[in-house]
């Protein structure tokens, strides 16, 4: 790591802790991920250097992936049977969410290239490139994409809290088996095994199976106690925040006007999909809502470790989602590419 890129690495965690700590004390949910993301949005929106490197930034996903894995226990089974109509309507929800955001980017000005994989709710990576192979503006897709998450981190936290009288958000402490973090040290090998297979996401993806097949099985289990979790928190919440450089403050208030209404579109299709998994299969409305939220898989993982809400139910379904929209995005992009051609005509 080069010099500039320490010093800007020092000032985004720096911003963060201080966010993380003025969070804390206003009792605001969630504030080792909040706190440094906004803050790091803020700086960076100013112009100033603020980076967290890729490297870090997987391996503390690779922390976060060993801690959802461990949330699997040999009784998950029992429950297993009732998410098939859940990822059915999850499915079709992330469709008709889609389908809103677009119409609204549409009228924005967005040519529909643009427009519908702006609004593709996950695989955010995937989307900016099919879609600039299509011929739309990568530069748009990648900042609405980027806008949707850093939203539905900011909006769902509190919006757990108030709906459960303030009592979201507090990260219990808990007990490290010894034993058991080994399992950290295997990291570097998990991360580079997930790449080499092309798992989606796989700083996070091949430490969460590797820790899911030892915990499903009562062989060992990993947990942060709670000034753990906040620094894993607090990394990645100045990573997500650090994203804009070189944006005015004029053309990201513009972006933030036009995201919001996109993404309000995207969760109030997505609540009713929520509402109605609540109602037939009895999963509670917290996490219906969180499993189906618009926002990317490791985000949403993150959000449901420190909630508490059902991390594994909740990854599954953005698993689901990212592969469902990387499998039918090609289809889409063909459809797109051929439709622009015979309009040129």
């Amino acid at each position: 790591m080069g010099r500039a890129a320490g010093w800007a690495l020092a000032r985004s965690l720096g911003i963060g802790a201080l966010g993380g700590l003025l969070f804390q004390l206003t009792g605001l949910p969630l504030a080792w991920m909040l706190g440094p993301l906004v803050a790091n949005l803020l700086l960076s929106a100013r112009g100033v250097d603020v980076r967290v490197p890729e490297g870090l930034r997987e391996a503390f996903l690779g922390v976060l992936g060993l801690v959802l894995g461990s949330q699997v226990t040999p009784q998950l089974a029992d429950r297993v049977l009732d998410w098939p109509l859940s990822a059915a309507l999850l499915l079709v929800g992330v469709a008709g969410s889609t389908a809103g955001a677009a119409a609204w980017y549409r009228r924005c000005g967005f040519d529909p290239v643009s427009a519908w994989f702006a609004s593709a709710p996950g695989a955010m990576t995937a989307m900016i490139l099919m879609g600039e192979k299509c011929g739309g503006d990568p530069q748009r897709i990648a900042i609405a994409q980027s806008l949707r998450i850093i939203l539905v981190v900011l909006w769902l936290p509190p919006l757990f809290w108030l709906w459960e009288g303030g009592a979201a958000g507090q990260v219990e402490a808990a007990a490290v088996a010894s034993a058991h973090l080994w399992m950290l040290l295997m990291l570097p090998l998990l991360i580079m095994l997930g790449n080499r297979l092309r798992l989606p996401s796989a700083s996070l993806m091949a430490p969460l199976l590797f820790a899911a097949v030892l915990s499903g099985f009562d062989i060992a289990s990993l947990q942060l106690p709670d000034w753990g979790l906040n620094v894993m928190l607090w990394v990645l919440g100045s990573a997500i925040g650090s994203r804009f450089q070189g944006l005015s403050r004029a053309r990201l208030g513009r972006y933030l006007l036009e995201a919001g209404v996109a993404t309000l579109l995207a969760l109030a299709v997505l609540a009713l999909f929520a509402e109605t998994i609540h109602r037939l299969i009895g999963v509670p409305r917290d996490v219906a809502l969180l499993a189906l939220a618009p926002g990317g898989i490791g985000e949403m993982a993150i959000l449901a470790v420190a909630l508490d809400i059902d991390p594994v139910f909740v990854a599954f379904h953005h698993l689901l989602r990212m592969v469902a929209l990387m499998v039918f995005a090609p289809f889409w992009a063909r459809y797109l590419i051929s439709r622009r051609a015979a309009g040129s005509r």
